[in-house]
């Protein structure tokens, strides 16, 4: 490989499941050298390092010392967010973070103020904007007069045993489904609708009481064009079937959008074959898209961010609204953001 050509160098802080998955995409990119991996959990670090050939750290800041770094991917609980991504800042070095960015929104701005400052690229995990079916959705959404944008992330998250202690369902840790899950279908909603100037929403837990989080939301969305919008959330749905989650219905100009990871259908009027006025027809379009890891890795190597649709100062407006999401239901007022 050409020096100008030369692999990625990437750290890890973070080595759980979600962090394994980005692991063994890279791990298959030509581009990218898995250089480094640190969790707190020694056992973690090494079955990872061991995997994927990387040095073992349980320090992120020792790691931090290699020279051979490039980029950094952080996959941390929601908490845990602050220290680490103020450090790789501090070393200069490009990141991609897993969403959501942080617990509290004054933590994210002050990265986010730090990134500005330090004019890095960054990324973070709304994977769902690389799709192609986002593509098709944007394209078919461009220029026209939405009136309302409904999305669904309904799963079975929080059906856990009753001794079973996840931070995931500890309401001060994760922030709950709105914060820690279903933000991205909120993301999903900003960006194929438009920003939110208000949000109106309520919470409730019918099902499993035991957990520290409500298992049931519904937000009302009010879009700056003045289109309206719609969220409900559970956790008590079957925990087996994932087929309800990331899905965002969009009526505009007597038509009917229904996005989705795999596909984009579109109901609308049609002339009739047998040229015998119109009739209501359904379209359904896929396409590939690229994948995110596949983007950071080129847009480091380039040292140019112009393809990442998920930049750090993007994520902080998601992160708001789903904050103000929770807090809308929480006080029972209409939160302006």
């Amino acid at each position: 490989m050409a020096e100008e050509e030369k692999a990625v160098g990437i750290g890890f802080i973070g080595c759980g499941g979600n962090a394994r998955g980005h692991m063994n995409r890279l791990a298959a990119m030509e581009r990218a050298r898995l250089a480094a991996v640190c969790d707190i959990d020694e056992g973690r670090a090494r079955q990872a390092a061991q995997t994927t050939g990387a040095e073992a750290f349980t320090d992120f800041r020792r790691m931090l010392e290699r020279d051979d770094l490039d980029a950094v991917y952080l996959s941390l609980p929601v908490f845990a967010h602050g220290e680490p991504e103020l450090a790789v800042i501090e070393r200069g070095l490009p990141f991609f973070v897993e969403k959501p960015v942080a617990r509290h929104l004054d933590q994210a701005l002050e990265i986010d103020a730090a990134v500005e400052a330090a004019g890095l690229i960054t990324c973070v995990g709304y994977q769902l904007r690389y799709l192609g079916s986002t593509d098709i959705a944007r394209q078919s959404l461009e220029g026209a007069a939405v009136s309302l944008a409904s999305g669904r992330y309904w799963s079975g998250s929080g059906r856990v045993a009753p001794d079973h202690k996840s931070w995931v369902t500890t309401m001060a840790q994760s922030g709950g489904q709105l914060v820690e899950q279903a933000t991205h279908t909120l993301d999903m909603m900003r960006f194929l609708v438009g920003e939110v100037g208000a949000v109106t929403a309520r919470h409730a837990n019918r099902q499993v009481p035991h957990i520290d989080c409500p298992d049931v939301h519904a937000v009302i969305l009010e879009f700056e064009s003045g289109a309206l919008g719609t969220l409900t959330t559970t956790w008590a749905y079957d925990n087996l079937d994932w087929s309800e989650t990331n899905i965002v219905d969009v009526l505009y100009n007597q038509c009917l959008l229904t996005w989705g990871r795999e596909r984009v259908a579109v109901r609308s009027r049609r002339p009739r074959e047998d040229g015998e006025g119109e009739e209501m027809a359904t379209e359904v379009h896929t396409a590939p898209g690229p994948g995110i890891d596949e983007v950071f890795v080129e847009a480091v190597a380039a040292r140019d961010g112009s393809r990442i649709r998920s930049p750090y100062a993007d994520a902080v407006k998601s992160l708001a609204l789903c904050l103000a999401a929770l807090e809308a239901g929480e006080t029972g007022r209409t939160v302006t953001l």
